[in-house]
């Protein structure tokens, strides 16, 4: 927690936000962790350069973190752990390695673990010890006795935090946080385990060594990595320009957009965020509001009487319902329950197109039945909790912005207009609407009142 959250952070939380909330759907009772680093080496660096304590900057961003998630639509966790708040588990967890040999301390107040002491090594990522060994170098002035050993503890350097331990005062390592905190709010083995792909070698597998060589016991069941954001085809760094944090996105894009165009692909698939990427999920997102409306519009008029509904029209509408559940129980495949879903959509406007099947009964419960399954894939998905005729107003200040119109400015001269047409002053009016033409906004007078667009 020492900056704001990328593109990245928010595809792996929706992802993870996804699992828990199909979970649930099943009737599931899920305890979802989900830990914050609060102490490492990038905080402190930004925390001095600040002139600010870690701890407070990392609160910062764990308060920026959980705003933007919050616009996300990502649910907290049941239990949010900081690493700061279990130091004693951790060196009670280094002084376990330590006895039974698999961890040792240094003259400098160094822990490290003993790679070669752990059999299973490299089991998670593939990796085998031989091939990390070879080319890798103890550096200068590091007490290890195997280069490919790792920190478990970081003996206290100048102007860095630190905590009394029998090892002197110290800090704690990345890995033997993560464990220590898994432990203590889970029961071993984890059913699930997870993160970016990024995190499978070195963090998760030394997660594994240093949990199941203190414990005896399997750390993980199933582990869930979900794959890359790339900008434009490129790998996203500050340095190449193309950084995209999710308050810069959702400057010009809705929360719900950036959500539904995440879960398109496969969550171990790369996704490759580009500005027509966005654009065309947003319309169909629009589409989807389009047709939700037309169809709550359809059921709340009067009910026919009888009717029967063609075979093959019921067996469309099973499968696309059927398939929903089928795509997301195969390794939690959002891309194809999206895929479902559109199918389905399209089903919707044909038989709402149809005169006579508006006027059959069974076509009515078929779409009554599909709308509320749409109101049980949203909770699921986390998309489409604005009520259907909402979202075109809520879609408009982001188009305008990333067209460079001010929203704020649109909306002043609308209400002025707004003023002339009840002081019918239309001279005003149509100058007010001459203006708003000049910066790109067409307004339509509704019987609903003046609606504009860009």
């Amino acid at each position: 927690a020492y900056d704001f959250c990328h593109i990245g952070h928010a595809r792996s939380a929706i992802v993870f936000d996804v699992l828990a909330r199909y979970l649930r759907h099943l009737g599931l009772d899920v305890t979802f962790v989900r830990n914050f680093t609060d102490v490492d080496d990038k905080i402190i660096a930004r925390a001095n350069k600040e002139g600010v304590s870690g701890q407070d900057l990392s609160e910062r961003f764990i308060a920026a973190f959980h705003e933007d998630m919050d616009r996300l639509g990502v649910m907290r966790a049941t239990i949010e752990p900081k690493a700061t708040e279990h130091i004693p588990q951790m060196i009670a967890l280094c002084e376990t390695l330590i006895a039974k040999g698999k961890a040792y301390s240094t003259p400098s107040g160094d822990v490290y673990f003993r790679v070669r002491a752990f059999d299973g090594y490299g089991k998670l990522s593939g990796r085998s010890v031989d091939d990390l060994r070879s080319g890798a170098r103890i550096a200068p002035g590091e007490e290890k006795e195997d280069p490919l050993d790792f920190a478990l503890w970081k003996g206290a350097k100048p102007d860095e935090p630190f905590w009394q331990s029998p090892w002197g005062k110290g800090r704690p390592g990345w890995h033997i946080e993560c464990s220590a905190m898994s432990e203590q709010h889970l029961p071993l083995p984890l059913d699930i385990h997870g993160g970016g792909q990024d995190l499978i070698f070195p963090h998760h597998e030394n997660e594994v060594a240093q949990t199941e060589a203190a414990t005896g016991k399997e750390f993980a069941r199933f582990w869930v990595h979900n794959g890359f954001v790339q900008i434009n085809a490129e790998k996203m760094s500050k340095s190449l320009g193309n950084f995209k944090t999710i308050r810069d996105i959702l400057g010009s894009y809705l929360p719900e957009t950036l959500r539904f165009f995440l879960l398109g692909k496969h969550y171990r698939s790369p996704i490759d965020f580009t500005a027509d990427s966005m654009d065309e999920t947003e319309k169909n997102l629009k589409r989807l509001y389009e047709t939700l409306a037309l169809l709550d519009d359809y059921l709340a008029g009067p009910e026919p009487k009888g009717g029967k509904l063609p075979d093959d029209l019921k067996q469309e509408f099973a499968a696309h319902i059927d398939g929903w559940t089928v795509a997301m129980d195969d390794d939690l495949n959002t891309a194809a329950a999206i895929g479902q879903m559109n199918g389905l959509l399209h089903l919707i406007n044909r038989v709402l197109d149809d005169k006579a099947l508006r006027k059959n009964a069974e076509a009515r419960a078929a779409l009554k039945d599909a709308r509320e399954k749409f109101a049980v894939w949203g909770r699921v998905l986390g998309v489409g909790p604005l009520p259907p005729r909402d979202f075109p107003a809520a879609l408009r200040p982001c188009r305008a912005r990333r067209k460079g119109i001010d929203p704020a400015q649109v909306q002043s001269l609308m209400q002025e207009r707004q003023a002339a047409r009840l002081a019918r002053d239309f001279a005003a009016s149509d100058q007010l609407r001459d203006r708003l033409a000049a910066l790109g906004v067409e307004v339509r007078d509704t019987p609903q009142g003046a609606v504009w667009d860009v």
